[in-house]
C-alpha cells in the first residue's frame, strides 16, 4: 500500500496526475454535452456552444492558457449565437406554415346561431364552414346575422369580439 502511494506521489511531481482531466478532454466533454442536449430539445441553442468548445479545444491543444481557451469559448459562442442562429432560425422556420384554422385569426364571420356564453351557445360561418364560436368577452352576446372578427382559437371553438 505504501509502494502504490510512493509510486502515485512521484509520478505527481513530474507533472503526470491519472486522476485528473487533461485541457482538451474536458472541451471535448463539454462539446459531446452540448451536442446531446441540443438533440434532446432541439431549440438551436446549446449547438452554438458546442462550437464554442471545438474552437477552445483546438486552443488547448495548441497549449492555450485555461484563461485563453474560456475567452475563445465565450467569443466564439457568442458570434455563433448572434450571428449564424439567426439566419439558421430563418432557414428551419421558412418551411413553417400556418394551419387553416390560425389564418382564420383576424378575419370575419357572421353568426349563424347567436353567441351567448351563458347558454354555451353560438356558431359562425366563416370562408363557407361552420364553426362553434364564443365571446371573447363573457357577458357580450351576438344575434343571428352580426358581425364578428375572430380572435383566437380556443380546441375548436373560434374566440370572437365585434369588428374594429
Amino acid at each position: 500500500n505504501e509502494r502504490k502511494y510512493s509510486i502515485l506521489v512521484k509520478t505527481r511531481k513530474r507533472g503526470i496526475d491519472m486522476f485528473s482531466l487533461s485541457a482538451p478532454m474536458i472541451w471535448l466533454v463539454l462539446l459531446v454535452a452540448f451536442i446531446l442536449i441540443e438533440i434532446a430539445t432541439v431549440g438551436l441553442l446549446t449547438i452554438w456552444f458546442a462550437g464554442g468548445a471545438l474552437a477552445a479545444f483546438f486552443v488547448s491543444l495548441a497549449q492555450g492558457g485555461a484563461a485563453v481557451q474560456v475567452i475563445v469559448f465565450l467569443i466564439v459562442s457568442l458570434v455563433l449565437v448572434l450571428l449564424i442562429r439567426p439566419l439558421a432560425q430563418k432557414k428551419f422556420n421558412s418551411g413553417h406554415i400556418r394551419t387553416n384554422a390560425q389564418t382564420l385569426i383576424g378575419e370575419e364571420a357572421v353568426v349563424i346561431e347567436p353567441i351567448d356564453n351563458l347558454l354555451s351557445t353560438g356558431r359562425v360561418m366563416i370562408r363557407g364552414q361552420e364553426w362553434t364560436a364564443r365571446s371573447v368577452d363573457e357577458k357580450q352576446k351576438f344575434k343571428k346575422d352580426d358581425v364578428v372578427s375572430v380572435v383566437s382559437i380556443s380546441g375548436v371553438k373560434l374566440m370572437v369580439k365585434c369588428p374594429e
